[in-house]
């Protein structure tokens, strides 16, 4: 059973509506997914209703965990913590970060920002992750995501690296943009592997890491 934390829809640059994305993963055998929409102030108080409506209809229907999130992107790094905060006020079950993927122009302090902030549940796709974030990740349960998604994944090793010594929770996720990006078969476990992971904290993940998350956002 497959749980998978960072999808987008088209409520955002995916490519399905949300309930959409929710029934291909549940016909993928998805366990879990989370839908984390891109938002700022500009589309947070639009997105988070509507996400919840399909969430909550295709948890009625199917047996699937549908949580509806948000991915804070590309905002000011002071604007974080707030941000977050507005975001679980208007009922986002889970609050993720565009982290300094190496790929785009984040804004520097970001990865500081999320991992400092009571309210972020988990940091994508960091990049060039420092030791004193990943140290502040764990004095602060903020999950750290090794990453599918083309670009992104080219830190995943680095990650991998300063995380484990941190002793951060991992979390595996697709970044999926549309229902092909979705896991099959034994793709998560390959990345897994490929992103230096052993097969034992890869078992920590799936076994642990995942439901210890679930909980933390408050769907256990």
């Amino acid at each position: 059973m497959t749980y998978d934390f960072h999808t987008h829809t088209c409520f955002s640059d995916g490519a399905s509506i949300p309930i959409e994305m929710i029934r291909f993963a549940h016909a993928y055998g998805y366990k879990c997914i989370g839908i984390s929409d891109h938002v700022s102030y500009s589309n947070i108080e639009q997105l988070i209703g509507p996400i919840r409506r399909d969430c909550e209809l295709a948890e009625k229907y199917w047996d699937i965990i549908a949580v509806p999130g948000v991915e804070l992107t590309n905002i000011p790094a002071d604007s974080i913590d707030g941000m977050a905060k507005r975001a679980k006020e208007l009922g986002a079950g889970m609050v993720l970060v565009h982290g300094e993927t190496i790929v785009e122009e984040v804004e520097e302090g970001t990865n500081m920002a999320a991992v400092s902030s009571k309210y972020v549940d988990l940091l994508a796709h960091p990049g060039l992750i420092t030791p004193r974030e990943a140290e502040l990740a764990v004095d602060n349960d903020v999950y750290i995501e090794i990453t599918s998604r083309i670009g992104h994944s080219l830190s995943n090793g680095r990650v991998v690296k300063i995380g484990r010594s941190a002793g951060v929770k991992f979390l595996i996720n697709s970044d999926a943009h549309s229902h092909n990006d979705l896991y099959r078969g034994d793709f998560q476990r390959e990345v897994a592997m490929g992103s230096g992971l052993s097969e034992e904290e890869y078992n920590i993940i799936i076994n642990s890491n995942q439901e210890k998350f679930l909980k933390k956002i408050g769907y256990r």
